[in-house]
């Protein structure tokens, strides 16, 4: 029997961007602590969903939008086989959104960013053409489940899968 893989893959972004709405897409049965703040809801500690995928298991992990959370956001990236930077394209590029795609360039690891809500009031893709070096740049909607999952499964094909329990610790 091969033996199955488990890949860590890790999504950041700024508040608001929709990564806990990519994950609970993604896996309907995702877990994640929030607390109430202005504007809604908020992920405190992080969110996690699990996909199944010809014997690969994919863990993915939802990090905390504030730039506060940095030593949150530290602790849930170790041992990432790769990373998402979710962006919502109906607000311009800001100073964290730049943040996070260049300390993902520096940690030397293989991330793919998602444009999300494309289909929003004031979307603007376009805006964010180039802002992200060499990184596969895809338009999803994190509520889209198709788009959603395709566009994860393309990004895990570009991975080096490790065989289970080499990479997390």
């Amino acid at each position: 029997m091969a033996e199955e893989t488990k890949l860590k893959i890790v999504v950041f972004g700024a508040f608001g961007a929709g990564k806990s709405t990519l994950i609970t897409t993604l896996d309907p049965a995702a877990k994640h602590i929030e607390a109430n703040c202005a504007g809604g809801t908020t992920t405190v500690a992080l969110d996690f969903g699990r996909i199944q995928d010809n014997g690969c298991t994919i863990h993915v992990y939802g990090t905390p939008g504030q730039e506060r959370f940095e030593f949150a956001r530290e602790i849930i990236a170790k041992g990432m086989d790769g990373a998402i930077l979710l962006v919502d394209v109906t607000t311009p590029m800001d100073e964290f959104t730049s943040h996070l795609s260049a300390s993902l360039h520096a940690a030397n690891v293989p991330f793919v960013v998602f444009l999300n809500k494309c289909d929003g009031a004031g979307a603007d893709p376009d805006a964010f053409a180039g802002k992200f070096g060499t990184s596969i740049v895809q338009k999803i909607s994190a509520k889209d489940q198709k788009q959603s999952r395709d566009a994860l499964m393309q990004f895990v094909g570009t991975l080096t899968p490790r065989p289970n329990g080499h990479n997390h610790g």
